[in-house]
């Protein structure tokens, strides 16, 4: 087994009646130029092992997946063993010679069953050794899930999850998107989707519909229980990439659109409001536009984490750096500015497909990759992202809190 090595730095920030520190790790660096480490994910196992997951993404395209790793950290996350392929996400060959790619995201750990459950979607490829990402009606793509066994240190194989109106939902997908396992159970999971009369050549106007659905898990199947209402703006792709989260009885959603980012607020966690564009509470748009945003839920305080335009960060692509952090005003669902502060630093790559995960009552973590792709104005250009920094580290950030988060469980210690 390899370990190897971190780096970390401290800072102290305060809130409103809630402290903190923040120490940012790298968990590694380093790549090879042609593929690099997305989407990294932290999972809490009931025995104190933290499991971390990270997709492998061909550099010469966009959203060209290669497949899942994972590593285990027995120290809290001190040291991680070194990456090994998950094989049931292995890309797919399709009988018309295109390929299918399975990726899943943030993993929890549904206590009923004791087996950390993921979601995700496809995705789907033209023919050839490097063939482009499909955007048109040949293939649909699905909301899929899987789920590992700490007990067995397994993985299953991954399934499509079944949800009515297959036509409505050509497009079905749950990718960058986080859910919350309620107390008996149940899953709310966002999802989003297009109808197949949206997708292809009109894909890039079309308007994706977000919802929540709530799902049961029985240890080996996922299954459709109800959904919530549809929530989507006309702006081009409508509102996608959801992150839902609970905090002092109300449910709040966080949503992706090109143009601007939404939030929506709910007392039930399925049948939402009218969204509204994130701004700070001086009344200006945040700024975040394009990628997604995520929760960091204590139970004394609500915080939004993002990026944004006005960084000084114009050659970033979609001004995905530096990764930002603010509380929420639940009340007024608005970010309130003078508690801005950066987690990530800007150093040229974009750092806009992270994730939150809540690992002890004193610890909530947001990890992210420095994704390689060069610039905003030539982004096929790793030179340009090197030479300002980059060089595809996977980040922890610790944010360590003064008192304990009331809704998180003592898992790891």
């Amino acid at each position: 087994m390899k370990i190897f090595g971190n780096k970390w730095s401290e800072v102290r920030e305060e809130s409103e009646g809630l402290s903190y520190s923040m120490e940012l790790q790298v968990v590694r660096e380093g790549y090879d130029r042609k593929t690099e480490w997305f989407q990294p994910r932290v999972a809490v196992l009931p025995n104190g092992r933290l499991l971390l997951t990270a997709v492998k993404t061909a550099l010469w395209g966009s959203d060209i997946f290669e497949g899942m790793w994972q590593s285990i950290s027995w120290d809290f996350g001190r040291s991680w063993s070194e990456f090994r392929h998950i094989k049931v996400f292995n890309v797919r060959m399709l009988p018309d010679g295109c390929k299918e790619a399975a990726t899943v995201e943030t993993g929890k750990l549904h206590k009923p069953t004791e087996k950390v459950l993921y979601f995700g979607s496809t995705t789907w490829y033209y023919p050839g050794e490097r063939g482009k990402v499909g955007r048109d009606t040949t293939h649909p793509r699905d909301v899929v899930y899987a789920y590992y066994d700490p007990a067995e240190d397994s993985w299953a194989e991954w399934r499509r999850l079944e949800i009515p109106d297959k036509d409505r939902h050509y497009w079905s997908m749950a990718c960058c998107c986080d859910g919350l396992f309620l107390e008996n159970g149940d899953i709310l999971q966002p999802v989003y989707a297009m109808d197949r009369d949206s997708v292809g050549e009109n894909f890039w106007r079309g308007c994706f519909r977000t919802k929540v659905l709530r799902l049961r898990f029985d240890g080996e199947e996922v299954k459709y229980v109800e959904e919530g209402n549809e929530l989507s703006v006309k702006d081009p792709r409508g509102l996608y990439e959801a992150s839902l989260t609970k905090f002092r009885g109300e449910y709040y959603l966080t949503l992706r659109n090109d143009l601007r980012g939404y939030v929506a607020r709910s007392s039930d966690g399925l049948h939402f409001e009218k969204p509204v564009p994130w701004c700070f509470d001086d009344g200006s748009e945040l700024g975040s536009y394009n990628t997604q945003q995520h929760w960091v839920t204590h139970s004394d305080g609500l915080f939004l984490v993002y990026t944004r335009r006005g960084a000084d960060n114009d050659y970033v692509i979609r001004h995905r750096a530096p990764l930002f952090m603010a509380e929420v005003n639940p009340e007024k669902l608005c970010v309130l500015g003078d508690t801005e502060v950066v987690l990530v630093p800007n150093k040229g790559a974009q750092l806009g497909n992270f994730g939150t995960v809540n690992v002890s009552p004193y610890e909530t973590w947001v990890l992210t990759s420095e994704g390689m792709h060069g610039d905003a104005k030539n982004p096929m250009d790793v030179r340009l992202t090197e030479s300002r920094g980059a060089n595809n580290r996977i980040y922890i950030v610790r944010i360590k809190w003064d008192r304990p988060n009331k809704i998180v469980e003592n898992y790891v210690t």
